[in-house]
């Protein structure tokens, strides 16, 4: 077993910084858990009478493709999904002989390197940074000379979900690249900034800093270097004042009304975007996560329903951190009471029309949504898996209730538009299947060996139809949160990314960090989050019942236990953990074309530099955990992509250390000492031009 790094300590939850906390999510860990609700958790909960381990091989052959065999492209993988049996692989793997196809590379050691470290025979480039220029008569970056206007046309800053789409015939070598840009870190954009006194300008730019970009890539025929087309006619940059549509059965609501909106139906931009989702039909899925933070005076709103309502969406407090609300009333409660009711919504783009208005689908329910991932029933209807990235929340799926229409006719576009507008929203709940005493928050296994137990999906709305009572429909969409309290929704430890694999239809649930579990007034520990102050999270396997994604039950287990392999408590699946990478706080995941699963990190509570993983889910190497690559100092592995020649990453948030600043940086990263650290995306390619870990 290798020796690993020592610890950093941090008091400031995982392996992140106090900057990190203060400027990503409003310093949430500091924050009271949002869930004060008495709903039932899973060491709580009556075990069903079903059995888990046949709900398992009832998973056992599962296909994604849609009644008249349409490949999904899941994950923005850039791969086809085409039906496959999934081996079930039970049991410790002997883990003799070769890697699992796809992992066939020699594993980066953790590390704290300033730089993006790779594995040896592998090759890099940094795709596009912040502030690169993409549309048209937007300038170079200036760190000196920096504009709104000129950050309108330039590139956003902390990108983090990626999807790559084809162009089509005759652009073979060409693929419009989508990124989601996070939030902002001023204190490492500006010299001089003041967190106290920040000015109009500053504010401005960070406005345009934030939402979405698309910009067309260009391959390179020889390796897998990508390279930016600067202001191509596709190249597009959303941000926090361009014009957004509420869709679908919320839309119009007075809880959606404004002074500046009094129709309900258009908002101005999109907020903390953190991962995303590919659809089939050929739009991406984006993540309004972390958005209460910027939001001021929630504390001064004593209506108690009101106030409660802000109060389950950590809108709390005064000032907001960035002080927006000095230059723009929406982001005051106080005076826009509605006005943040508008943000924490799954954003659904067209990137190949320039022209076209994102819009919110308020179908798929208001939380802190980490992602978004569709496939597809076997009658071709959309089912969007999703997590709410908070401590002690939920993780959910939709259930469209129209079936894709296949081609690119407009016909078919305009309809596929709607796919997202109408279905059913539901919340999970679990159940485990050992006694609750054998679950004594150690990590120890209960006497069966394993970590698992079924699970309900429990329908919160459909259409304009609450099933909560006390709901009508439009609380269910808006208030979200509360209509899973009132339901008994299964408080997880943080669920984050939620993927499909496209071989095997089984969904993992990327579930980060909880140090609060155990705690004084706090849920402890039961089967499917077993670990109080749990710092370093775990990956939930879930199977549908009877294969049916559009189903009521399913079956679930842990499928990796994170953290460092010398520990007990920590599982790969039955690998021998002498042969697999340390792993801490699982967040973004990704399918390889192998079917392996991809895994970046957020806040490694192991003494290394956050990085990607990819890891076997099925044959006899099931649970063999690789590390790929680390990132530099300070910054988070996001969006991965894996595709036959490339793997892409993004880099965000490089140089975020507690007391850096544009004077005093933590990281020289991409561009060397002299140079403002800049988050971007980087490509990583074999240099022989074979494929990726084969």
């Amino acid at each position: 077993m290798r020796k690993l790094l020592p610890l950093i300590g941090n008091p400031h939850g995982g392996g992140r910084s106090a900057l990190t906390c203060r400027y990503r999510c409003g310093d949430a860990c500091f924050h009271e858990v949002p869930n004060t609700s008495d709903n039932e958790y899973a060491g709580d909960i009556i075990a069903r009478t079903w059995s888990r381990r046949s709900m398992l091989r009832s998973a056992a052959v599962v296909t994604v493709a849609t009644a008249a065999g349409t490949a999904v492209a899941v994950g923005g993988s850039g791969t086809q999904a085409t039906a496959a049996p999934a081996a079930d692989a039970q049991g410790a793997a002997e883990g003799a002989g070769q890697a699992a196809r796809g992992l066939r590379f020699t594993p980066v050691a953790p590390n704290t390197a300033d730089q993006v470290t790779i594995p040896e025979g592998y090759a890099q480039n940094v795709v596009i940074k912040w502030g690169d220029p993409i549309v048209k008569g937007a300038p170079g970056f200036n760190a000196d000379k920096q504009t709104a206007a000129a950050q309108a046309g330039q590139f956003g800053y902390n990108n983090d979900f990626l999807s790559l789409l084809p162009l089509g015939s005759g652009y073979e070598r060409q693929q419009l690249l989508v990124a989601n840009h996070e939030y902002t870190d001023e204190v490492l954009m500006f010299k001089g900034y003041d967190p106290a006194n920040p000015t109009k300008e500053q504010v401005e730019i960070a406005w345009a800093a934030h939402g979405l970009s698309v910009v067309v890539v260009q391959e390179d025929h020889r390796s897998g270097k990508l390279t930016a087309v600067n202001r191509h006619q596709l190249n597009r940059r959303l941000h926090t004042t361009s014009e957004f549509r509420m869709a679908g059965p919320a839309a119009g609501s007075a809880l959606l009304k404004t002074s500046v909106d009094p129709t309900g139906t258009k908002v101005f931009g999109t907020l903390n975007n953190c991962a995303g989702g590919t659809t089939p039909w050929g739009t991406t899925l984006h993540g309004e996560e972390n958005f209460n933070q910027y939001f001021a005076n929630g504390g001064s709103v004593t209506e108690p329903v009101q106030a409660a309502r802000l109060k389950r969406y950590g809108i709390t407090g005064a000032a907001s951190e960035r002080k927006w609300e000095r230059f723009d009333k929406r982001f005051d409660v106080a005076q826009e009471p509605n006005e943040a009711n508008r943000f924490g919504w799954v954003v659904e783009l067209d990137p190949y029309d320039p022209n076209s208005v994102p819009r919110k689908r308020t179908a798929l329910g208001r939380f802190k949504h980490e992602a978004a991932q569709p496939r597809l029933t076997e009658d071709g209807r959309p089912v969007v898996y999703m997590g709410d990235d908070e401590r002690f929340d939920y993780f959910y799926k939709f259930v469209s209730s129209k079936r894709m229409m296949k081609g690119n006719s407009r016909a078919a576009k305009e309809h596929n538009l709607t796919l997202l507008d109408e279905g059913t929203l539901y919340v999970a709940k679990l159940t485990g299947d050992s006694p609750a005493d054998q679950i004594d928050g150690t990590g120890k296994y209960p006497s069966d060996g394993q970590f698992d137990g079924t699970g309900m999906w429990i329908p919160l709305a459909t259409g304009n139809v609450s099933h909560v009572e006390g709901f009508t429909a439009e609380e269910v969409y808006v208030f979200t949160r509360q209509a899973a309290d009132k339901v008994g929704a299964t408080k997880m430890d943080r669920p984050e990314d939620v993927e499909p694999s496209p071989r095997t239809g089984r969904v993992y649930v990327a579930l980060t960090n909880n140090t609060n579990r155990g705690k004084a007034g706090q849920p402890g520990a039961d089967e499917a989050n077993p670990r109080n102050a749990n710092k370093h999270g775990q990956i939930l396997e879930l199977a549908e019942s009877f294969d049916d994604p559009a189903g009521d039950a399913f079956a679930w287990r842990l499928f990796l236990v994170a953290g460092d392999p010398n520990d007990p408590a920590t599982y790969f699946a039955g690998f021998p953990k002498d042969k697999v990478s340390p792993i801490s706080c699982p967040d973004n995941v990704a399918f390889d074309p192998h079917g392996n699963l991809w895994i970046s990190t957020d806040g490694n509570q192991l003494g290394s530099h956050d990085g990607l993983f990819g890891v076997a889910t099925a044959g006899e190497r099931r649970g063999e955990l690789k590390q790929f690559l680390t990132v530099p100092r300070g910054a988070e592995t996001c969006g991965p992509l894996v595709q036959d020649k490339r793997v892409l990453v993004a880099v965000q948030h490089p140089g975020e250390i507690d007391g850096a600043s544009v004077e005093k940086p933590a990281s020289v990263w991409p561009d060397g000492p002299g140079k403002l650290v800049r988050p971007a995306v980087v490509s990583v390619w074999r240099q022989d031009g074979k494929n990726i870990g084969v």
